[in-house]
Formats: C-alpha cells, structure tokens, sequence
C-alpha cells in the first residue's frame, strides 16, 4: 500500500517527477488521452491512448492501484479489480499506444469505485548507466468505475478548522460520487474573498472525507457566516462553510 502526504504532489498535479541518472533535455513528454476515465458498471473494459510527440522511443510501465481516502490520507493499494494491458509499453517516436483497461470481474456496484493508472518513463534499453541525474516522469489517471442507473451527484459539506498550526479545510463527501474541486474562494461575513487556490485543489472521494491546510491572512475573521465558492466537478458552486475546531 502507497499511503500518506507524500502522494499529495502526484494525486493533485497528475505528474511526479522521480530521480534517476542524467538530466535529459531531449526526454519528450508523453500525452495521454482522455485524461480522467469514466467506466459505466456494465461495461468490461475501455481504454487511454498514449501519444509520443518526441523523435525517440519511449519506454514505460504502467501499473493500477485502488485509490481510497482515509484519515486524511491518500491510499493507493495494488489492485487486479482493474488491470492494463499491456503492463509495458514501447512507443515510436511520434507513434500511440493503446492501453487497455479491464474489470476482472465486472458486476453492477453499488457506489462509484475509484482507481489511479501510474504511468512510469523508464530508460531505454540500451542505456549506459551514468553518474549523474536524469528526470523521468510519472503521470497519474484517475479511474473512475459508475454505478449504473442515474449519475450520482457528490453531496459535500464544507467545514474549516484552526488549531495550533493554522486553518484546515474539509470537505465531508456523503454522496456517490467523487468531487473534483478547484478555484476555491472563502468569503467573510464581510463580503471579503480570500482566494484559497487558482487550479485544482483535490478531491473528495464518494463517502469519503478530505482535508487540506490553506492559507488565510493572519488578521482574517472567520468568526462569522462564511461562504465557499468552487468549482465542483467543473461546475460552479456555493455553500455555508462550518468554522470550529477540529473533529
């Protein structure tokens, strides 16, 4: 199991960087599409494609794992739930692969299943070892598996929290399925804004909870009615935010 802070970089920008031998300025960047998958619970398997744009092959792994959120943390845990084929992929320059993606065993659930697709470069071959630092990427997929009927809808209630080392925000999400946030503001009882992130902030897992320092102006008053504006699932929104100390 992969658990902890460490995963938030990945989780939230969909790309690590790992260290490896020398830097290289010539490495292209691998272009993946669609960049988050939806898979109807009655289909078996669907599928990415990935693209190399660069004038040399391009190696790789690609691995699944069950994303799940608990106590606070990410958790990524190896999975044939859902499997890719193939598990090695090899890509002309300027070529595509198609990654397959299967469910092993493909019955109706209940609630929307979460899963990440990690993709790793890996060097070529014929590479010489070398003492000194070469950047290869990872990119990361959200995978997500729908219940079957009516699309589900997130049901989230915002909570802000301050203790010793400063505010947290939460997000409880009691619905069935996922909430991709970003562009967060808060919004005093004043009618002042105070911009939490401009891009994605994370997400929040069907019936599960998430919860992320933030930054507020030290002078900022927080002691009356506060509102949350997001984007939601790309979608515009707005709610009453709790303030209180942590639970």
């Amino acid at each position: 199991m992969v658990r902890g802070s460490r995963l938030l970089a990945f989780l939230l920008c969909a790309i690590m960087l790992s260290a490896q031998a020398t830097l290289s300025a010539q490495a292209a960047t691998l272009q993946i599409s669609p960049v988050m998958v939806d898979l109807q619970s009655n289909e078996s398997a669907t599928g990415i494609t990935l693209r190399n744009p660069g004038d040399r092959p391009l190696y790789g792994q690609v691995r699944v794992y069950r994303w799940d959120q608990s106590n606070r943390d990410e958790t990524l845990t190896p999975t044939q739930e859902l499997v890719a084929s193939p598990p090695l992929i090899q890509i002309a320059a300027q070529a595509d692969q198609l990654v397959r993606l299967v469910r092993t065993s493909p019955a109706p659930v209940a609630a929307e299943q979460s899963y990440r697709i990690l993709i790793d470069e890996l060097p070529a071959p014929d590479t010489a070892a070398t003492s000194g630092v070469m950047i290869r990427l990872r990119y990361s997929v959200p995978v997500f598996v729908e219940p079957a009927g009516k699309a589900a809808q997130p049901v989230l209630s915002w909570h802000l929290v301050r203790d010793g080392q400063g505010w947290d925000l939460r997000v409880d999400n009691a619905g069935q399925r996922r909430a991709q946030i970003a562009a967060v503001q808060l919004v005093d009882s004043a009618g002042k804004v105070h911009e939490i992130n401009k891009g994605l902030l994370g997400y929040a897992l069907a019936g599960r909870m998430r919860q992320w320092p933030i930054r507020l102006p030290a002078d900022a008053d927080m002691s009356g009615a506060v509102k949350v504006r997001a984007a939601v699932n790309s979608l515009p929104a707005e709610a009453v935010v709790t303030v209180g100390q942590p639970g």
